[in-house]
Protein backbone atom coordinates (compact mmCIF):
# COMPACT_ATOMS: atom_id res chain seq x y z
CA UNK A 1 0.00 0.00 0.00
CA UNK A 2 1.89 3.01 -1.32
CA UNK A 3 1.38 6.32 0.49
CA UNK A 4 1.56 8.21 -2.81
CA UNK A 5 1.84 7.64 -6.52
CA UNK A 6 5.48 7.69 -7.64
CA UNK A 7 6.01 10.28 -10.34
CA UNK A 8 7.58 9.02 -13.56
CA UNK A 9 8.12 11.07 -16.66
CA UNK A 10 6.17 9.54 -19.60
CA UNK A 11 8.34 8.04 -22.31
CA UNK A 12 8.43 9.61 -25.75
CA UNK A 13 6.29 6.88 -27.33
CA UNK A 14 3.45 7.55 -24.88
CA UNK A 15 3.73 11.29 -25.48
CA UNK A 16 3.60 10.85 -29.26
CA UNK A 17 0.65 8.43 -29.11
CA UNK A 18 -1.42 10.69 -26.84
CA UNK A 19 -0.48 13.80 -28.82
CA UNK A 20 -1.45 12.25 -32.16
CA UNK A 21 -4.67 10.85 -30.66
CA UNK A 22 -5.86 14.18 -29.24
CA UNK A 23 -4.79 16.24 -32.25
CA UNK A 24 -6.39 13.92 -34.80
CA UNK A 25 -9.62 13.78 -32.81
CA UNK A 26 -9.97 17.54 -33.28
CA UNK A 27 -8.60 17.75 -36.82
CA UNK A 28 -10.82 14.98 -38.19
CA UNK A 29 -13.82 16.40 -36.34
CA UNK A 30 -13.29 19.87 -37.83
CA UNK A 31 -12.79 18.51 -41.35
CA UNK A 32 -15.86 16.24 -41.34
CA UNK A 33 -18.02 18.88 -39.65
CA UNK A 34 -17.14 21.31 -42.41
CA UNK A 35 -18.03 18.81 -45.14
CA UNK A 36 -20.82 16.60 -43.73
CA UNK A 37 -21.64 17.96 -40.23
CA UNK A 38 -20.76 14.60 -38.67
CA UNK A 39 -17.24 14.85 -37.30
CA UNK A 40 -18.15 12.45 -34.53
CA UNK A 41 -17.87 9.55 -36.99
CA UNK A 42 -14.18 10.25 -37.44
CA UNK A 43 -13.73 10.28 -33.68
CA UNK A 44 -15.43 6.88 -33.36
CA UNK A 45 -13.15 5.45 -36.07
CA UNK A 46 -10.07 6.90 -34.36
CA UNK A 47 -11.18 5.21 -31.13
CA UNK A 48 -11.29 1.91 -33.00
CA UNK A 49 -7.86 2.48 -34.60
CA UNK A 50 -5.98 3.66 -31.49
CA UNK A 51 -7.78 1.48 -28.94
CA UNK A 52 -8.15 -2.19 -28.11
CA UNK A 53 -10.15 -3.15 -31.26
CA UNK A 54 -7.33 -1.88 -33.50
CA UNK A 55 -3.67 -1.13 -32.94
CA UNK A 56 -3.81 -1.17 -29.09
CA UNK A 57 -1.57 1.90 -28.96
CA UNK A 58 -3.50 3.13 -25.92
CA UNK A 59 -3.06 1.11 -22.76
CA UNK A 60 -6.06 -0.25 -20.89
CA UNK A 61 -5.55 2.29 -18.10
CA UNK A 62 -5.58 5.18 -20.58
CA UNK A 63 -8.72 3.82 -22.23
CA UNK A 64 -10.45 3.65 -18.85
CA UNK A 65 -9.53 7.28 -18.16
CA UNK A 66 -10.76 8.31 -21.62
CA UNK A 67 -14.08 6.52 -21.00
CA UNK A 68 -14.53 8.27 -17.66
CA UNK A 69 -13.65 11.73 -18.97
CA UNK A 70 -15.76 11.08 -22.05
CA UNK A 71 -18.79 10.36 -19.90
CA UNK A 72 -18.29 13.73 -18.22
CA UNK A 73 -18.37 15.18 -21.72
CA UNK A 74 -21.64 13.34 -22.41
CA UNK A 75 -23.22 14.77 -19.26
CA UNK A 76 -22.18 18.28 -20.27
CA UNK A 77 -23.43 17.75 -23.84
CA UNK A 78 -26.86 16.79 -22.51
CA UNK A 79 -26.71 19.72 -20.08
CA UNK A 80 -26.01 22.06 -22.99
CA UNK A 81 -29.01 20.58 -24.78
CA UNK A 82 -31.16 21.50 -21.79
CA UNK A 83 -29.79 25.05 -21.85
CA UNK A 84 -30.95 25.48 -25.46
CA UNK A 85 -34.49 24.23 -24.69
CA UNK A 86 -37.28 26.60 -25.67
CA UNK A 87 -40.15 26.09 -23.24
CA UNK A 88 -42.73 27.66 -25.49
CA UNK A 89 -41.81 25.21 -28.23
CA UNK A 90 -41.56 22.33 -25.76
CA UNK A 91 -45.07 22.92 -24.40
CA UNK A 92 -46.48 23.43 -27.88
CA UNK A 93 -44.94 20.20 -29.19
CA UNK A 94 -45.10 17.96 -26.11
CA UNK A 95 -47.67 15.52 -27.51
CA UNK A 96 -45.82 15.39 -30.82
CA UNK A 97 -42.58 14.54 -29.01
CA UNK A 98 -44.32 11.83 -27.01
CA UNK A 99 -45.69 10.34 -30.24
CA UNK A 100 -42.24 10.34 -31.84
CA UNK A 101 -40.71 8.75 -28.74
CA UNK A 102 -43.33 5.99 -28.49
CA UNK A 103 -42.90 5.20 -32.18
CA UNK A 104 -39.13 5.04 -31.77
CA UNK A 105 -39.50 2.57 -28.90
CA UNK A 106 -42.30 0.34 -30.11
CA UNK A 107 -41.16 -0.33 -33.69
CA UNK A 108 -37.55 -1.46 -32.92
CA UNK A 109 -38.73 -3.78 -30.14
CA UNK A 110 -41.48 -5.25 -32.33
CA UNK A 111 -39.21 -5.72 -35.34
CA UNK A 112 -36.50 -7.30 -33.16
CA UNK A 113 -38.60 -10.44 -32.84
CA UNK A 114 -37.41 -11.19 -36.39
CA UNK A 115 -34.25 -12.46 -34.65
CA UNK A 116 -36.24 -15.55 -33.76
CA UNK A 117 -36.02 -16.48 -37.43
CA UNK A 118 -32.55 -15.04 -38.14
CA UNK A 119 -30.69 -16.52 -35.16
CA UNK A 120 -33.16 -18.87 -33.45
CA UNK A 121 -33.32 -16.36 -30.60
CA UNK A 122 -35.71 -16.81 -27.71
CA UNK A 123 -38.41 -14.17 -27.09
CA UNK A 124 -36.39 -12.87 -24.12
CA UNK A 125 -33.25 -12.48 -26.25
CA UNK A 126 -35.24 -10.74 -29.00
CA UNK A 127 -36.75 -8.36 -26.46
CA UNK A 128 -33.32 -7.56 -25.01
CA UNK A 129 -31.95 -6.83 -28.49
CA UNK A 130 -34.92 -4.55 -29.19
CA UNK A 131 -34.35 -2.78 -25.87
CA UNK A 132 -30.76 -2.03 -26.91
CA UNK A 133 -31.92 -0.69 -30.30
CA UNK A 134 -34.87 1.39 -29.02
CA UNK A 135 -32.54 4.03 -27.56
CA UNK A 136 -31.28 7.17 -29.29
CA UNK A 137 -27.78 8.49 -28.71
CA UNK A 138 -28.12 11.79 -26.84
CA UNK A 139 -24.49 12.69 -27.40
CA UNK A 140 -24.85 12.14 -31.14
CA UNK A 141 -28.17 14.01 -31.24
CA UNK A 142 -26.91 17.13 -29.51
CA UNK A 143 -23.65 17.13 -31.45
CA UNK A 144 -25.42 16.86 -34.81
CA UNK A 145 -27.91 19.59 -33.89
CA UNK A 146 -25.13 21.92 -32.76
CA UNK A 147 -23.14 21.33 -35.95
CA UNK A 148 -26.19 21.90 -38.18
CA UNK A 149 -27.50 24.96 -36.33
CA UNK A 150 -30.90 23.40 -35.53
CA UNK A 151 -30.59 23.18 -31.74
CA UNK A 152 -33.11 25.94 -30.94
CA UNK A 153 -35.49 25.28 -33.83
CA UNK A 154 -38.87 23.58 -33.46
CA UNK A 155 -37.40 20.52 -35.15
CA UNK A 156 -34.55 20.48 -32.64
CA UNK A 157 -36.92 20.74 -29.67
CA UNK A 158 -39.04 17.82 -30.88
CA UNK A 159 -35.95 15.74 -31.59
CA UNK A 160 -34.16 16.35 -28.28
CA UNK A 161 -37.24 15.74 -26.14
CA UNK A 162 -38.13 12.54 -28.04
CA UNK A 163 -34.53 11.29 -27.84
CA UNK A 164 -34.49 12.00 -24.11
CA UNK A 165 -37.68 9.98 -23.59
CA UNK A 166 -36.24 7.09 -25.61
CA UNK A 167 -33.08 7.07 -23.52
CA UNK A 168 -34.98 7.18 -20.24
CA UNK A 169 -36.85 4.07 -21.37
CA UNK A 170 -33.55 2.54 -22.50
CA UNK A 171 -31.93 3.15 -19.13
CA UNK A 172 -34.94 1.60 -17.42
CA UNK A 173 -34.36 -1.41 -19.67
CA UNK A 174 -30.79 -1.62 -18.33
CA UNK A 175 -32.16 -2.05 -14.82
CA UNK A 176 -34.58 -4.71 -16.04
CA UNK A 177 -32.14 -6.67 -18.21
CA UNK A 178 -29.43 -6.65 -15.54
CA UNK A 179 -31.80 -8.77 -13.43
CA UNK A 180 -33.16 -11.02 -16.16
CA UNK A 181 -30.08 -13.24 -16.21
CA UNK A 182 -30.24 -13.91 -12.47
CA UNK A 183 -33.95 -14.70 -12.54
CA UNK A 184 -34.76 -12.37 -9.63
CA UNK A 185 -36.94 -9.95 -11.58
CA UNK A 186 -39.63 -8.33 -9.45
CA UNK A 187 -42.17 -5.58 -10.19
CA UNK A 188 -40.23 -3.08 -8.10
CA UNK A 189 -37.22 -3.46 -10.41
CA UNK A 190 -39.33 -2.24 -13.33
CA UNK A 191 -41.49 0.30 -11.55
CA UNK A 192 -38.84 2.07 -9.46
CA UNK A 193 -36.76 3.64 -12.30
CA UNK A 194 -39.95 4.72 -14.09
CA UNK A 195 -41.46 6.33 -11.01
CA UNK A 196 -38.21 8.08 -10.10
CA UNK A 197 -37.86 9.45 -13.64
CA UNK A 198 -41.45 10.73 -13.53
CA UNK A 199 -40.81 12.20 -10.08
CA UNK A 200 -37.80 14.15 -11.35
CA UNK A 201 -39.81 15.40 -14.33
CA UNK A 202 -42.68 16.54 -12.05
CA UNK A 203 -41.11 17.58 -8.75
CA UNK A 204 -38.36 19.76 -10.24
CA UNK A 205 -40.78 21.96 -12.28
CA UNK A 206 -43.03 22.29 -9.23
CA UNK A 207 -40.06 23.36 -7.10
CA UNK A 208 -39.12 25.91 -9.76
CA UNK A 209 -42.63 27.38 -9.78
CA UNK A 210 -43.26 27.48 -6.03
CA UNK A 211 -39.73 28.07 -4.68
CA UNK A 212 -37.29 29.39 -7.27
CA UNK A 213 -39.57 31.95 -8.91
CA UNK A 214 -40.88 33.55 -5.65
CA UNK A 215 -37.34 33.66 -4.26
CA UNK A 216 -36.08 35.41 -7.39
CA UNK A 217 -38.88 37.99 -7.28
CA UNK A 218 -38.16 38.65 -3.61
CA UNK A 219 -34.47 39.21 -4.36
CA UNK A 220 -35.44 41.54 -7.21
CA UNK A 221 -37.50 43.71 -4.85
CA UNK A 222 -34.77 43.63 -2.18
CA UNK A 223 -32.09 44.72 -4.67
CA UNK A 224 -34.29 47.52 -6.03
CA UNK A 225 -34.86 48.97 -2.57
CA UNK A 226 -31.18 48.53 -1.60
CA UNK A 227 -29.22 49.07 -4.82
CA UNK A 228 -25.86 49.35 -3.05
CA UNK A 229 -26.31 46.13 -1.07
CA UNK A 230 -23.57 43.55 -1.27
CA UNK A 231 -25.92 40.82 -2.52
CA UNK A 232 -26.71 42.83 -5.65
CA UNK A 233 -23.03 43.07 -6.54
CA UNK A 234 -22.54 39.36 -5.92
CA UNK A 235 -25.53 38.36 -8.07
CA UNK A 236 -24.18 40.34 -11.03
CA UNK A 237 -20.94 38.35 -11.11
CA UNK A 238 -20.44 35.67 -13.73
CA UNK A 239 -18.56 33.60 -11.15
CA UNK A 240 -21.68 33.50 -8.98
CA UNK A 241 -23.78 32.21 -11.88
CA UNK A 242 -21.11 29.60 -12.63
CA UNK A 243 -21.11 28.38 -9.03
CA UNK A 244 -24.92 28.20 -8.84
CA UNK A 245 -25.32 26.47 -12.21
CA UNK A 246 -22.60 23.93 -11.46
CA UNK A 247 -24.02 23.22 -7.99
CA UNK A 248 -27.46 22.58 -9.49
CA UNK A 249 -26.03 20.26 -12.14
CA UNK A 250 -23.96 18.26 -9.65
CA UNK A 251 -26.83 18.04 -7.15
CA UNK A 252 -29.38 16.76 -9.67
CA UNK A 253 -26.95 14.29 -11.28
CA UNK A 254 -25.91 12.93 -7.89
CA UNK A 255 -29.48 12.68 -6.64
CA UNK A 256 -30.68 10.93 -9.80
CA UNK A 257 -27.84 8.40 -9.66
CA UNK A 258 -28.43 7.46 -6.03
CA UNK A 259 -32.19 7.39 -6.58
CA UNK A 260 -31.79 4.86 -9.39
CA UNK A 261 -32.67 6.82 -12.52
CA UNK A 262 -30.71 8.30 -15.42
CA UNK A 263 -28.07 10.90 -14.58
CA UNK A 264 -28.38 12.07 -18.20
CA UNK A 265 -32.04 12.90 -17.58
CA UNK A 266 -30.96 14.87 -14.51
CA UNK A 267 -28.35 16.76 -16.56
CA UNK A 268 -30.97 17.68 -19.14
CA UNK A 269 -33.39 18.84 -16.42
CA UNK A 270 -30.64 20.96 -14.83
CA UNK A 271 -29.97 22.74 -18.13
CA UNK A 272 -33.71 23.15 -18.78
CA UNK A 273 -34.22 24.68 -15.30
CA UNK A 274 -31.52 27.27 -15.96
CA UNK A 275 -32.97 28.03 -19.40
CA UNK A 276 -36.41 28.47 -17.81
CA UNK A 277 -34.97 30.80 -15.15
CA UNK A 278 -33.24 32.90 -17.81
CA UNK A 279 -36.24 33.23 -20.13
CA UNK A 280 -39.41 32.89 -18.04
CA UNK A 281 -38.54 34.53 -14.71
CA UNK A 282 -38.33 38.37 -14.49
CA UNK A 283 -34.88 39.67 -13.56
CA UNK A 284 -33.83 42.94 -12.00
CA UNK A 285 -32.68 44.53 -15.26
CA UNK A 286 -35.87 43.66 -17.13
CA UNK A 287 -38.03 44.63 -14.15
CA UNK A 288 -36.34 48.00 -13.80
CA UNK A 289 -36.66 48.82 -17.46
CA UNK A 290 -40.19 47.62 -18.19
CA UNK A 291 -42.29 46.28 -15.34
CA UNK A 292 -41.45 48.02 -12.03
CA UNK A 293 -39.39 51.19 -12.52
CA UNK A 294 -36.54 51.68 -10.10
CA UNK A 295 -37.10 54.91 -8.16
CA UNK A 296 -33.37 55.51 -7.86
CA UNK A 297 -32.54 54.80 -11.45
CA UNK A 298 -32.13 57.80 -13.69
CA UNK A 299 -30.93 60.24 -11.00
CA UNK A 300 -27.29 60.09 -11.98
CA UNK A 301 -26.63 62.45 -14.84
CA UNK A 302 -23.76 61.75 -17.19
CA UNK A 303 -20.89 64.21 -17.29
CA UNK A 304 -21.58 67.22 -19.44
CA UNK A 305 -25.37 66.77 -19.39
CA UNK A 306 -27.71 69.58 -18.33
CA UNK A 307 -31.03 68.89 -16.68
CA UNK A 308 -34.09 70.70 -17.97
CA UNK A 309 -34.94 73.51 -15.60
CA UNK A 310 -38.67 73.10 -16.21
CA UNK A 311 -38.59 69.41 -15.28
CA UNK A 312 -39.65 68.88 -11.64
CA UNK A 313 -37.34 66.93 -9.44
CA UNK A 314 -38.70 63.67 -8.02
CA UNK A 315 -38.18 63.07 -4.31
CA UNK A 316 -35.26 60.88 -3.42
CA UNK A 317 -36.13 57.52 -1.83
CA UNK A 318 -33.53 58.08 0.89
CA UNK A 319 -32.01 61.26 2.36
CA UNK A 320 -28.77 62.37 0.75
CA UNK A 321 -26.00 64.58 2.04
CA UNK A 322 -26.00 66.91 -0.92
CA UNK A 323 -28.09 67.70 -3.95
CA UNK A 324 -25.23 67.01 -6.34
CA UNK A 325 -24.46 63.53 -5.01
CA UNK A 326 -24.35 60.86 -7.73
CA UNK A 327 -25.96 57.50 -7.02
CA UNK A 328 -23.62 54.63 -7.85
CA UNK A 329 -26.38 52.12 -8.65
CA UNK A 330 -25.87 50.59 -12.11
CA UNK A 331 -27.95 51.86 -15.01
CA UNK A 332 -30.58 49.80 -16.79
CA UNK A 333 -28.22 49.00 -19.65
CA UNK A 334 -25.58 47.83 -17.19
CA UNK A 335 -28.12 45.55 -15.51
CA UNK A 336 -29.28 44.10 -18.81
CA UNK A 337 -25.66 43.51 -19.86
CA UNK A 338 -25.05 41.80 -16.53
CA UNK A 339 -28.11 39.61 -17.04
CA UNK A 340 -26.81 38.53 -20.44
CA UNK A 341 -23.40 37.57 -19.05
CA UNK A 342 -24.94 35.44 -16.31
CA UNK A 343 -27.30 33.39 -18.49
CA UNK A 344 -26.80 29.66 -18.69
CA UNK A 345 -25.59 29.74 -22.29
CA UNK A 346 -23.12 32.57 -21.58
CA UNK A 347 -21.71 30.77 -18.52
CA UNK A 348 -21.44 27.50 -20.45
CA UNK A 349 -19.63 29.17 -23.33
CA UNK A 350 -17.18 30.90 -21.00
CA UNK A 351 -16.37 28.08 -18.57
CA UNK A 352 -17.19 24.78 -20.29
CA UNK A 353 -17.30 25.15 -24.06
CA UNK A 354 -13.59 24.83 -24.89
CA UNK A 355 -12.91 21.90 -22.58
CA UNK A 356 -16.00 20.01 -23.79
CA UNK A 357 -15.57 20.62 -27.51
CA UNK A 358 -11.78 20.01 -27.62
CA UNK A 359 -11.23 17.24 -25.06
CA UNK A 360 -14.28 15.72 -23.36
CA UNK A 361 -16.57 15.37 -26.36
CA UNK A 362 -13.85 13.80 -28.58
CA UNK A 363 -13.01 11.41 -25.73
CA UNK A 364 -16.65 10.35 -25.46
CA UNK A 365 -17.03 9.41 -29.13
CA UNK A 366 -13.61 7.76 -29.15
CA UNK A 367 -14.69 5.66 -26.16
CA UNK A 368 -17.58 4.34 -28.27
CA UNK A 369 -14.96 3.06 -30.69
CA UNK A 370 -13.23 1.22 -27.85
CA UNK A 371 -16.41 -0.86 -27.37
CA UNK A 372 -16.68 -2.23 -30.92
CA UNK A 373 -15.20 -5.77 -31.25
CA UNK A 374 -14.11 -5.32 -34.86
CA UNK A 375 -11.91 -8.44 -35.09
CA UNK A 376 -14.82 -10.76 -34.17
CA UNK A 377 -17.50 -9.18 -36.32
CA UNK A 378 -16.39 -10.21 -39.81
CA UNK A 379 -17.52 -13.80 -40.01
CA UNK A 380 -19.72 -14.21 -43.07
CA UNK A 381 -22.69 -15.57 -41.11
CA UNK A 382 -22.49 -12.61 -38.70
CA UNK A 383 -21.98 -9.95 -41.38
CA UNK A 384 -25.06 -10.69 -43.48
CA UNK A 385 -27.30 -11.11 -40.43
CA UNK A 386 -25.92 -7.91 -38.98
CA UNK A 387 -26.63 -6.02 -42.21
CA UNK A 388 -30.18 -7.33 -42.39
CA UNK A 389 -30.85 -6.49 -38.75
CA UNK A 390 -29.31 -3.02 -39.18
CA UNK A 391 -31.64 -2.33 -42.12
CA UNK A 392 -34.63 -3.41 -40.05
CA UNK A 393 -33.53 -1.25 -37.13
CA UNK A 394 -32.98 1.73 -39.41
CA UNK A 395 -36.53 1.34 -40.68
CA UNK A 396 -37.72 1.07 -37.06
CA UNK A 397 -36.53 4.64 -36.43
CA UNK A 398 -37.24 6.11 -39.87
CA UNK A 399 -40.97 5.70 -39.27
CA UNK A 400 -40.64 8.39 -36.58
CA UNK A 401 -40.37 10.94 -39.38
CA UNK A 402 -43.97 10.30 -40.41
CA UNK A 403 -45.08 12.45 -37.48
CA UNK A 404 -43.62 15.54 -39.21
CA UNK A 405 -45.08 14.97 -42.67
CA UNK A 406 -47.42 17.85 -43.55
CA UNK A 407 -49.24 18.51 -46.80
CA UNK A 408 -51.30 21.68 -46.18
CA UNK A 409 -49.84 25.16 -46.42
CA UNK A 410 -51.67 26.54 -43.43
CA UNK A 411 -54.36 25.89 -40.85
CA UNK A 412 -57.89 25.25 -41.93
CA UNK A 413 -59.45 23.37 -44.80
CA UNK A 414 -58.43 23.56 -48.43
CA UNK A 415 -60.51 26.59 -49.27
CA UNK A 416 -60.09 28.24 -52.68
CA UNK A 417 -57.82 30.90 -51.19
CA UNK A 418 -55.66 28.18 -49.59
CA UNK A 419 -55.46 26.26 -52.83
CA UNK A 420 -54.48 29.42 -54.72
CA UNK A 421 -51.85 30.20 -52.09
CA UNK A 422 -50.27 26.81 -52.80
CA UNK A 423 -49.85 27.52 -56.50
CA UNK A 424 -46.27 28.02 -57.66
CA UNK A 425 -45.74 31.28 -59.57
CA UNK A 426 -42.29 30.96 -61.10
CA UNK A 427 -42.50 34.22 -63.05
CA UNK A 428 -43.42 36.45 -60.08
CA UNK A 429 -40.41 37.68 -58.11
CA UNK A 430 -40.75 38.55 -54.43
CA UNK A 431 -41.62 42.21 -54.38
CA UNK A 432 -40.07 42.68 -50.93
CA UNK A 433 -36.62 41.78 -52.24
CA UNK A 434 -34.17 39.04 -51.39
CA UNK A 435 -35.31 36.46 -48.85
CA UNK A 436 -33.45 36.55 -45.55
CA UNK A 437 -34.55 33.17 -44.27
CA UNK A 438 -31.81 31.14 -42.67
CA UNK A 439 -31.48 27.58 -41.52
CA UNK A 440 -31.60 28.69 -37.91
CA UNK A 441 -35.27 29.53 -38.25
CA UNK A 442 -35.37 33.17 -39.34
CA UNK A 443 -38.41 33.74 -41.55
CA UNK A 444 -38.78 36.02 -44.56
CA UNK A 445 -40.96 39.10 -44.28
CA UNK A 446 -44.61 38.23 -44.58
CA UNK A 447 -46.02 40.00 -47.66
CA UNK A 448 -49.47 40.28 -46.10
CA UNK A 449 -48.16 42.09 -43.05
CA UNK A 450 -45.80 44.20 -45.17
CA UNK A 451 -48.63 45.41 -47.40
CA UNK A 452 -50.94 46.09 -44.48
CA UNK A 453 -48.34 48.10 -42.63
CA UNK A 454 -47.46 50.21 -45.66
CA UNK A 455 -50.99 51.03 -46.80
CA UNK A 456 -52.96 51.26 -43.59
CA UNK A 457 -54.63 47.87 -43.86
CA UNK A 458 -55.18 47.88 -47.67
CA UNK A 459 -53.11 45.66 -49.88
CA UNK A 460 -50.54 47.43 -52.03
CA UNK A 461 -51.84 48.15 -55.56
CA UNK A 462 -48.55 46.91 -56.98
CA UNK A 463 -49.62 43.38 -56.11
CA UNK A 464 -52.50 42.08 -58.19
CA UNK A 465 -54.10 38.88 -59.34
CA UNK A 466 -52.97 35.67 -57.75
CA UNK A 467 -50.23 37.46 -55.83
CA UNK A 468 -52.83 39.57 -54.04
CA UNK A 469 -54.69 36.42 -53.11
CA UNK A 470 -51.45 34.91 -51.83
CA UNK A 471 -50.78 37.96 -49.65
CA UNK A 472 -54.03 37.30 -47.81
CA UNK A 473 -53.00 33.77 -46.84
CA UNK A 474 -52.43 32.62 -43.30
CA UNK A 475 -49.81 34.75 -41.47
CA UNK A 476 -48.19 31.77 -39.76
CA UNK A 477 -45.10 30.17 -41.35
CA UNK A 478 -46.31 27.77 -44.04
CA UNK A 479 -45.86 24.04 -43.62
CA UNK A 480 -43.42 22.55 -46.10
CA UNK A 481 -44.19 20.12 -48.89
CA UNK A 482 -40.62 18.78 -48.77
CA UNK A 483 -39.58 15.75 -46.75
CA UNK A 484 -36.45 17.39 -45.34
CA UNK A 485 -37.79 17.96 -41.77
CA UNK A 486 -39.16 14.41 -41.30
CA UNK A 487 -36.04 12.97 -42.91
CA UNK A 488 -33.69 14.91 -40.61
CA UNK A 489 -35.74 13.85 -37.57
CA UNK A 490 -35.82 10.19 -38.63
CA UNK A 491 -32.10 10.01 -39.41
CA UNK A 492 -31.13 11.76 -36.17
CA UNK A 493 -33.25 9.27 -34.20
CA UNK A 494 -31.47 6.40 -35.99
CA UNK A 495 -28.14 6.78 -34.13
CA UNK A 496 -28.03 4.47 -31.08
CA UNK A 497 -24.58 5.02 -29.61
CA UNK A 498 -23.69 4.77 -25.95
CA UNK A 499 -27.00 3.57 -24.47
CA UNK A 500 -27.34 0.80 -27.06
CA UNK A 501 -23.82 -0.46 -26.34
CA UNK A 502 -24.51 -0.31 -22.61
CA UNK A 503 -27.72 -2.36 -22.81
CA UNK A 504 -26.28 -4.98 -25.17
CA UNK A 505 -23.11 -5.33 -23.06
CA UNK A 506 -25.19 -5.82 -19.89
CA UNK A 507 -27.36 -8.42 -21.63
CA UNK A 508 -24.26 -10.28 -22.81
CA UNK A 509 -22.46 -10.20 -19.48
CA UNK A 510 -25.55 -11.34 -17.58
CA UNK A 511 -26.04 -14.32 -19.90
CA UNK A 512 -29.24 -13.10 -21.56
CA UNK A 513 -27.84 -13.39 -25.09
CA UNK A 514 -26.05 -16.65 -24.35
CA UNK A 515 -26.77 -19.04 -21.50
CA UNK A 516 -23.12 -20.03 -21.36
CA UNK A 517 -21.89 -16.45 -20.98
CA UNK A 518 -22.65 -16.06 -17.29
CA UNK A 519 -19.12 -15.32 -16.18
CA UNK A 520 -18.96 -11.92 -17.82
CA UNK A 521 -16.08 -13.00 -20.09
CA UNK A 522 -16.46 -11.11 -23.36
CA UNK A 523 -13.67 -13.02 -25.10
CA UNK A 524 -16.24 -15.35 -26.65
CA UNK A 525 -19.14 -13.11 -27.64
CA UNK A 526 -22.40 -14.73 -28.64
CA UNK A 527 -23.73 -14.42 -32.17
CA UNK A 528 -26.70 -12.35 -31.03
CA UNK A 529 -24.40 -9.88 -29.30
CA UNK A 530 -22.28 -9.48 -32.44
CA UNK A 531 -25.34 -9.03 -34.67
CA UNK A 532 -26.75 -6.42 -32.29
CA UNK A 533 -23.36 -4.69 -32.24
CA UNK A 534 -23.38 -4.59 -36.07
CA UNK A 535 -26.78 -2.90 -36.00
CA UNK A 536 -25.70 -0.35 -33.36
CA UNK A 537 -22.48 0.51 -35.22
CA UNK A 538 -24.11 0.88 -38.63
CA UNK A 539 -27.02 2.92 -37.27
CA UNK A 540 -24.65 5.17 -35.30
CA UNK A 541 -22.67 5.79 -38.50
CA UNK A 542 -25.52 6.12 -41.01
CA UNK A 543 -27.71 8.36 -38.82
CA UNK A 544 -25.33 11.33 -38.41
CA UNK A 545 -24.05 10.88 -41.97
CA UNK A 546 -27.59 11.09 -43.33
CA UNK A 547 -28.38 14.15 -41.18
CA UNK A 548 -25.23 15.86 -42.43
CA UNK A 549 -26.10 15.24 -46.06
CA UNK A 550 -29.70 16.40 -45.52
CA UNK A 551 -28.63 19.60 -43.75
CA UNK A 552 -26.12 20.26 -46.51
CA UNK A 553 -28.92 19.90 -49.08
CA UNK A 554 -31.17 22.25 -47.10
CA UNK A 555 -28.44 24.89 -46.95
CA UNK A 556 -27.87 24.61 -50.70
CA UNK A 557 -31.60 25.00 -51.41
CA UNK A 558 -31.87 28.06 -49.19
CA UNK A 559 -28.83 29.69 -50.77
CA UNK A 560 -30.27 29.03 -54.22
CA UNK A 561 -33.61 30.49 -53.19
CA UNK A 562 -31.99 33.64 -51.80
CA UNK A 563 -29.93 34.17 -54.95
CA UNK A 564 -32.86 33.76 -57.31
CA UNK A 565 -35.07 36.16 -55.30
CA UNK A 566 -38.12 34.30 -56.45
CA UNK A 567 -39.92 31.06 -55.69
CA UNK A 568 -42.91 29.75 -53.83
CA UNK A 569 -42.51 31.92 -50.74
CA UNK A 570 -41.89 28.90 -48.47
CA UNK A 571 -38.90 28.12 -46.29
CA UNK A 572 -37.24 24.80 -46.96
CA UNK A 573 -37.95 23.65 -43.38
CA UNK A 574 -41.14 25.69 -42.97
CA UNK A 575 -42.55 25.74 -39.44
CA UNK A 576 -39.99 23.17 -38.29
CA UNK A 577 -37.09 25.60 -38.80
CA UNK A 578 -38.69 28.36 -36.71
CA UNK A 579 -36.95 29.10 -33.41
Amino acid sequence: MAASLPYHEPDIVTILVLTSFLLLLNIVNAALDRILYCGLLGQVLLGIAWGTPGSKWLSTHVEEVVVQLGYLGLILLVYEGGLSTSFKSLKANLFLSVGVAITGIAFPIAISYSLQGLLDATPLQAFSAGAALCSTSLGTTFTVLAASGLSSSRLGVVLTSAAMMDDVVGLVMVQVISNLGGGNLSPIIVVRPILISVAFAVVVPLACHFIVKPTTLYLNRYREVRPAARIGQIMRLGQTAFALHTALLVALVTGATYAGTSNLLAAYIAGAVISWWDSEVPHLGSCASSETPNPVEGKAQPKGSVQNADEPLEPEPTPTAGSDQVVTEPSTSDKEASNKTTTGEAVYERYYQQAVSRILQPFFFASIGFSIPVTRMFRASIVWRGLVYAILMTFGKLVCGLWLVRFSSGPGKNTPSKLLSRLKLPSAAHFWGKSTAKLSGENPIDPARSNTASSGGIASPAVTGNTAVTSQAAPSPPKPFSLHPPLILALAMTARGEIGFLISAVAESKGVFSSSSTTGDLSSESDIFLVVTWAIVLCTILGPLGVGLSVRRVRALEEKKNKEQEGTGRDVLGVWGVE
